[in-house]
């Protein structure tokens, strides 16, 4: 398989209680490719994202960035780094501007690794206009973020992970509740940012968003990676359909 490896798992691991909800994941993300992960609600997707971006400490296992073990890093830590993540639930500052959204990833009181003077203030500025534009969202940038619609809400988003300078993005449920518009916007945004050079691991549960954007699939079950691959071999698998819609024997 082509592409270098960005960031791998191995044998990661994570128990609430009684309950494994990573079990034993061994994954690849490659550069320059999009990656889904799909599987039923409950799967263990989400936690593994928080695995990987230091929100949550394994149980066992590894997380290597280009080679380097990660694990136990704070999350800022790997978000310098150069991976980026989105949430489920956006975590937007609502009371705060489109444009003080995206700046509260590139200003120094933010991220304080950041160099300080107006030389730098006026990069992150442009950095944050650019973003800004890329989405669609730049006659927005002195709406609070609270008065946005839901799809421009989900593209603020997707603007501050793009200003962060992220190499990696983790995107959980990007195009959820998209409008069929928005979700043709939205797909062309990453394609456009996959062409220059980012890569892709998004969670999503709508099949055709899945075979619309998907380079590679990781098939996720209680817990487990049951299968990788293609999107057609993975999709067309039947023991995995049957999974995926709960009709389990």
């Amino acid at each position: 398989m082509s592409g270098q490896i960005l960031l791998e798992t191995r044998g990661m691991s994570k128990t609430f209680g009684g309950l494994k909800a990573v079990d034993d994941v061994s994954l690849q993300l490659r550069e320059g490719i999009v990656t889904t992960l799909v599987g039923p609600n409950g799967a263990g997707k989400t936690t593994l994202f928080n695995l990987i971006t230091g929100h949550l400490e394994p149980d066992a296992g590894e997380v290597l960035w280009l080679g380097q073990s990660i694990k136990g890093m704070p999350h800022w830590k790997i978000a310098q780094a150069g991976i980026g993540r989105t949430f489920q639930d956006l975590k937007l500052f609502d009371q705060m501007t489109v444009l003080e959204n995206v700046l509260t990833v590139t200003e120094r009181g933010s991220w304080f690794w950041q160099g300080g003077g107006t030389a730098a203030r006026a990069e992150r500025l442009a950095q944050a206009e650019a973003a800004l534009a890329a989405v669609g969202l730049a006659d927005h940038r002195h709406t609070r973020a609270l008065d946005l619609a839901y799809a421009e809400r989900k593209f603020l988003s997707i603007a501050r992970i793009l200003s962060s300078g992220a190499r990696l993005w983790l995107l959980d449920e990007p195009a959820s509740g998209l409008d069929r518009s928005s979700y043709e916007r939205f797909l062309g945004l990453l394609r456009e940012q996959v062409g220059k050079g980012i890569t892709i691991c998004i969670i999503e549960h709508n099949l055709d968003i899945v075979q619309g954007i998907s380079d590679r699939i990781a098939f996720l079950d209680q817990g487990r990676l049951l299968a990788e691959g293609d999107p057609k071999s993975i999709l067309n698998d039947p023991a995995l359909a049957a999974i995926y819609f709960g009709e389990r024997a």
